[in-house]
């Protein structure tokens, strides 16, 4: 899960400076994968950190939104949608493969950890006093 987050981060990144041409919206192409690239890798950390259902809470919602804009800007153009800029985008490519595949991994496995940490928590005796 957290290599799927880093590898989504790490795309993002290095695409960021690509996408200050994308118009419209008050909100740059650049800036939103720059931000994007922030969020995927302090979930990382913080899943790494923490593992609980929160975190894989938090994981799922980075990596699942992640997923969610890059099939829509692949599959619709939308234009701009209130701040953001027009990012679609109907071209297949290596990194954009790269960076579905790692979203989607740990979007599964964040589905996979939330519940298996909920069961676990279930097993596990409350403490006594």
């Amino acid at each position: 899960m957290a290599a799927g987050l880093v590898v989504d981060a790490v795309v993002h990144w290095m695409y960021a400076p690509d996408m200050a041409y994308v118009q419209g919206g008050s909100i740059s192409g650049e800036l939103l994968f720059q931000v994007q690239a922030a969020v995927a890798g302090v979930a990382a950390v913080i899943v790494l950190t923490y593992a609980n259902r929160w975190a894989y809470a938090l994981a799922f919602m980075v990596a699942g939104s992640a997923v969610g804009a890059l099939l829509l800007y692949h599959y619709a153009d939308v234009g701009v949608l209130g701040p953001l800029p027009d990012m679609y985008d109907p071209v297949w490519y290596t990194e954009k493969w790269l960076s579905l595949v790692g979203e989607g991994i740990a979007a599964v496995a964040a589905v996979a950890g939330f519940a298996l940490a909920g069961r676990a928590r279930e097993r596990d005796p409350e403490p006594v006093g």
